[in-house]
């Protein structure tokens, strides 16, 4: 059985994949949104999550007209909204067994 693949995008490839100019992802990068791995730009390598959360933050920040400040706050907010319903989820169902029983 192989081990999952990982996605590990160099800071060009990941510029071409979100569309966005490397002043763009560093600046995301300061404002502590990704974490790339490496101590500076060019040696930074990004995962398939980051990615993700990359075009996330540059369509809040494209349609919503926030700083980065703003979209790193609203991307911790929509998570921390994600874990609540999760857990809401998880206890509902725990819920529905106890009054079954």
């Amino acid at each position: 059985m192989s081990s999952p693949l990982i996605v590990q995008l160099d800071m060009a490839a990941f510029c071409e994949a979100t569309e966005l100019s490397d002043v763009y992802v560093i600046e995301i990068v300061e404002h502590g949104i990704l974490e790339p791995q490496g101590a500076q730009p060019k040696d930074w390598l990004f995962n398939d999550y980051e990615l993700t959360l990359a075009k996330r933050a540059a369509k809040l920040r494209r349609d919503l007209e926030l700083e980065w400040e703003g979209v790193a706050l609203a991307l911790d907010l929509l998570e921390e909204v994600q874990q609540l319903r999760a857990e809401n989820r998880m206890l509902k169902q725990r819920l529905g067994r106890l009054v079954v029983e």
